[in-house]
């Protein structure tokens, strides 16, 4: 019996090889329109309905009742940085440091408890967290508040903050960190001022998109900041935000209203793009990285 010849394989043409990468390139370019075109598609109606009812003053004014023309929603712009400052400040400390958890004591129980609840979280409709912090924030306190509201929406943050966190710190090296512990720096500095530092503009991209997240959520507001039409920033005290006026704006039967929910959503959309461009640029300059 003779041995079996090895089977041997005839090298593709060099022609059909760059037929075929063309190809992958064009789909890969294709795709990567199909996934930018909706965003593009929003932003361009937004801008066009939102800039024509924009004017100096929908920046420095109070609501008009219905029927009058005129007015801005200067309120709820103060009330939405208000709001999300408040939950950043919450969550943001929170969020970041159970990622740490998580990424330095990845193989813990406590951490893979962690690790699930926060995707469970991650999961959960808005308007359930909105339910939750009014059952046991706003229910004993006996009046909706800015406070509570910031509190939902940090809710909403801080498992967002947290998977980010913790896959940004897995990818740092473990060399680095082995470096770190040689030149004698202890378990909690080479955390915070080595990994930490280098996982740094992953992180604040991570957080961004929570606060982009939690900027334009309705729901939860409804049940705790609950809206304001006049100037109030007392924490204590129901606040006016920009996804609520948009929401109750949008509803109403009156075209000015209606022009003005456009011109709120493109100033909400604002916000989050200056908050976006400014934290890039300020962890570019200070850590000589491109935030990618």
């Amino acid at each position: 019996m003779s041995p079996a010849r090895p089977t041997v394989r005839r090298p593709r043409s060099l022609r059909g090889r760059r037929a075929r990468s063309r190809v992958m390139v064009v789909l890969t370019y294709l795709a990567a329109l199909l996934a930018v075109l909706p965003l593009v598609l929003i932003l361009g109606y937004l801008l066009k309905q939102g800039a024509a009812a924009l004017s100096p003053d929908f920046f420095t004014q109070l609501p008009k009742p219905p029927g009058e023309a005129g007015g801005g929603m200067a309120n709820a712009i103060v009330g939405t940085l208000v709001v999300v400052g408040i939950a950043a400040a919450i969550g943001l400390p929170i969020g970041i440091g159970a990622g740490m958890y998580l990424a330095e004591r990845r193989d813990e129980p406590l951490a893979t408890a962690v690790r699930f609840l926060s995707d469970v979280l991650n999961g959960l409709p808005s308007i359930v967290v909105g339910i939750f912090a009014w059952e046991f924030l706003v229910r004993p306190a006996g009046h909706f508040s800015a406070l509570a509201g910031g509190a939902a929406l940090a809710a909403i943050m801080i498992p967002i903050v947290t998977r980010t966190t913790e896959e940004m710190l897995r990818l740092v090296p473990n060399s680095l960190r082995e470096a770190a512990l040689a030149l004698g720096y202890p378990q909690w500095r080479t955390s915070l001022v080595v990994v930490l530092r280098t996982a740094l503009p992953g992180i604040v991209t991570g957080a961004l998109v929570a606060v982009a997240r939690v900027a334009g959520e309705t729901a939860p507001l409804l049940f705790t900041a609950f809206g304001n039409q006049f100037w109030s920033v007392e924490l204590g005290q129901p606040i006016a935000a920009l996804p609520l006026q948009v929401f109750t704006y949008a509803i109403s039967p009156y075209d000015e209203w209606h022009a003005h929910a456009w011109a709120g959503a493109l100033v909400l959309i604002g916000i989050v793009l200056v908050i976006s461009v400014a934290a890039r640029v300020a962890t570019r300059s200070r850590f000589g990285t491109a935030g990618e």
